[in-house]
């Protein structure tokens, strides 16, 4: 029983509406295996998604997710799908946001670390506020905020890990585009977007969880 129980059932997808979305994210991926130029890229980018989907599958019953989460799950498996499968760099649909909005660089990896915080956020909100005794306020705000920031840091460590270990080869993985200053974008980045998600986000959450 969770330490915070909800005063109604959580709004969850429909039946169908959780199968499009698994199946939209499973044939991206598939599809971008099947295009994709640099398989070792594709495969640091999408190590999350391909371990995500058949657990997701496979708790769904006992762990129900609300609507919000799983839309945003989805969205964000598309970025990282569409960077690793054209690289970060070479991401068409940079490129469009590049042209504009006269960015100096393909944007497309800021977008991915603006999503790192955004979905994780409410990730980390729903299963706090599910299965431990914290309730609204300054304390789960904080710990949603950090923990996103560890994972953004995680994130960074696993980028320098890869160049270790793969050297060059990892050059499209890491996307830096000559920025010195790339990670402490991308961690930033991280915690604007796990802000915007708090701000903008937690009502509509608080009601697909049950609460009024």
């Amino acid at each position: 029983m969770p330490a915070s129980s909800a005063l109604s059932p959580i709004q969850t997808p429909t039946r169908q509406e959780g199968v499009a979305l698994w199946l939209l994210v499973a044939a991206a991926l598939c599809g971008s295996l099947w295009v994709t130029d640099d398989r070792l890229t594709w495969m640091l980018e999408v190590f999350w998604i391909v371990l995500a989907l058949p657990a997701l599958a496979l708790v769904w019953q006992r762990l129900p997710l609300t609507r919000l989460l799983c839309w945003l799950l989805a969205i964000h498996a598309l970025v990282l799908i569409h960077g690793g499968t054209h690289t970060y760099a070479e991401a068409p649909l940079g490129f469009w946001l590049q042209d504009s909005f006269g960015f100096e660089r393909n944007p497309w990896d800021r977008v991915g670390h603006l999503m790192q915080g955004i979905e994780p956020a409410i990730l980390a909100r729903e299963l706090l506020l599910r299965f431990s005794p914290l309730k609204r306020g300054r304390l789960l705000t904080y710990l949603i905020l950090t923990i996103c920031l560890s994972f953004s840091a995680f994130f960074e460590l696993m980028e320098w890990w890869a160049a270790l270990l793969f050297g060059a080869d990892a050059d499209a993985f890491l996307a830096l585009q000559g920025d010195v200053w790339d990670t402490q974008w991308d961690m930033f980045l991280c915690l604007i977007g796990a802000s915007l998600s708090l701000l903008l986000l937690s009502r509509i959450h608080h009601r697909q969880l049950g609460w009024r």
